[in-house]
């Protein structure tokens, strides 16, 4: 199977909805492509090299793969169409994504074997070269759901997803609360302004305070001075703002409060259960918890919330030609992709620490992955098959299962997944920046947002405001920023530098958008992946659903199981 071929048809499903993908009579892709990582299912050649016979069958082991993936990489995803240097998507083009062996370097590397002591553990590979849609998915349903959830304080529940719905434990408010400095007042006015009991004779007195109740009852006609935030006194029918009352000293020594309109009954009070009552839902299971979703929660009277876990990730980035500071000098460069991964993953919801660098050694590489306790392990550079490549002789010696090795998007396509354990992934991003940004979004994110239960994004699609050249076969992952059109309103302008080696794009972006083979035309409305600091992208927040909350999509399901 080449690059850009799926169940032995040429594009596979890259470009194509789920429906068309299913309506074929092939079945299911997300299944045949697991059923072919696990050795269940066929792999089938088109009919056509056959003569038209029926699809034959051919089972391979994994060390046969990789002969067959090393080979497979010096074609052009099964196409004859020729390619001229010229051509910019030629894989002889230093800006052709993909074909790149590189770390963060953004050089290219060669690759390898781990080495004599790497045993060898027989294991059926994953489709080369999946359609972008179908790696996602993949990576989607890698995981059966998240962890079971625990039960913290407040604080540290932030950036979680609920496992429970948020019910109100009291009502808000829980007692009718001036919402004004001013007077309480009972009926029309003038009235006679009281002197709190507890207020001392001299000076005015200062009335209810928030946080004090009075449990004295207001009598028609009178006043009493009352702060924002306080209980507001049985009796009262409004409160009276300060700055529309004014106060006149009486001959007998009181004082009588002026307004120069009545005092509607209500006005200025917030009245108990006004914003809930106790017992009403007031987020649903899956929620996102915000800094706004724990002052929801603490004002409803919680001291704790039960939330599914962050993801416990642990990034390794591989590469003897990296520095950590200064300039680049005698052949070495900076990481790159180090200072940016950890809070990119924090963003979304994960708990990270700062990245370890390694040398280029396979042995390394083997006992960091194999001692790792993190849920994901996620590593920047040597997915090929040179001479320091390790990553595949790892998986290898470690007998893990590859869900996706290559997918058909440029740049980015040498990336993979692989399941280490049963409740332990490994995902294997290019060493290119821009590449790893784009086997980021394509693997890590949807795997990462299963285990932690965050509900994917509502599609969203808005149309080019520059036409984007597409790969042949491939979808292209291009940096762009949003912008108003007088005519057409917002439009989403592609930008420059998106090289795979190259930052300063995704820099300057508000979103991802997702070219299909062939490109797109100005106006063409294309999907849109939303970078997890920028407006829109809110885990599922909907602010037209019925109750203000989370919408219906942020109740989680398990991937596959809706």
């Amino acid at each position: 199977m080449t690059d850009g071929e799926f169940d032995g048809k040429p594009g596979g499903t890259a470009g194509r909805t789920e429906g068309e993908t299913r309506g074929d009579g092939r079945g299911d892709p997300f299944e045949e492509a697991l059923a072919l990582a696990n050795a269940a299912a066929p792999m089938r050649v088109r009919p056509e090299a056959e003569g038209g016979a029926e699809p034959t069958t051919v089972s391979v082991p994994y060390a046969a793969y990789e002969a067959t993936a090393a080979a497979s990489s010096a074609t052009w995803c099964g196409s004859d169409v020729p390619y001229t240097p010229d051509d910019p998507f030629s894989p002889d083009d230093p800006t052709a994504s993909g074909n790149s062996t590189s770390s963060s370097s953004g050089a290219s590397r060669p690759s390898g074997p781990a080495g004599p002591e790497a045993p060898s553990v027989p294991t059926s590979p994953a489709p080369l070269n999946l359609p972008w849609h179908t790696a996602r998915d993949i990576a989607e349903r890698a995981a059966a759901g998240p962890p079971t959830p625990e039960t913290s304080a407040l604080g540290h529940a932030l950036g979680r997803t609920l496992a429970a719905p948020l019910t109100a434990l009291t009502d808000l408010p829980s007692f009718d609360t001036s919402a004004m400095d001013g007077w309480a007042v009972s009926g029309p006015g003038p009235w006679r302004v009281d002197h709190p009991a507890d207020a001392p004779e001299a000076g005015p007195a200062p009335g209810i305070l928030a946080g004090h109740a009075s449990t004295e009852a207001l009598h028609d006609g009178h006043a009493i001075p009352i702060a924002t935030g306080a209980r507001v006194p049985s009796g009262a029918t409004a409160v009276l703002r300060s700055e529309h009352g004014e106060v006149r000293e009486l001959s007998d020594g009181g004082r009588r409060l002026y307004a120069p309109q009545p005092a509607p009954p209500g006005q200025d009070i917030r009245p108990r259960g006004q914003e809930c009552r106790r017992g009403d839902q007031l987020l649903p299971t899956g929620a996102l918890v915000t800094p706004a979703v724990l002052g929801l929660a603490a004002a409803a009277g919680y001291d704790e919330l039960t939330a599914y876990p962050r993801p416990r990730v642990e990034v390794l980035v591989l590469g003897d030609e990296l520095l950590d500071h200064g300039l680049p000098q005698e052949g070495r460069i900076r990481d790159a992709l180090g200072p940016m991964l950890a809070p990119w993953l924090h963003a979304l919801g994960v708990e990270a620490a700062a990245p370890r660098h390694l040398a280029d050694d396979a042995d390394t590489l083997y006992a960091a992955v194999a001692e790792s306790t993190a849920d994901v392990v996620i590593t920047t550079g040597g997915t090929a098959s040179g001479p320091v490549d390790h990553v595949h002789p790892t998986l290898r010696r470690l007998g893990a299962e590859v869900l996706v090795d290559g997918v058909a998007v440029r740049p980015g396509h040498p990336m993979l997944l692989a399941r280490l354990a049963a409740h332990r992934h490994l995902v294997g991003l290019p060493g290119n920046p821009l590449a790893a940004v784009s086997g980021l979004v394509t693997l890590a994110e949807p795997l990462l947002r299963t285990l932690a239960a965050r509900p994917p994004a509502a599609p969203y699609r808005t149309p080019l405001a520059a036409p984007v050249h597409g790969h042949p076969q491939d979808t292209r992952i291009v940096p762009v920023a949003y912008r108003d059109d007088e005519r057409h309103g917002l439009m989403a302008v592609p930008l420059h530098f998106h090289g795979p080696a190259m930052l300063r794009g995704i820099a300057a972006a508000d979103a991802l958008a997702v070219v299909p083979p062939g490109g797109a035309e100005r106006g063409t409305e294309l999907e849109l992946l939303e970078l997890p600091w920028s407006a829109g992208s809110s885990a599922g927040w909907s602010a037209d659903s019925p109750t203000g909350s989370p919408g219906a999509s942020t109740g989680w399901t398990a991937p596959g199981r809706a």
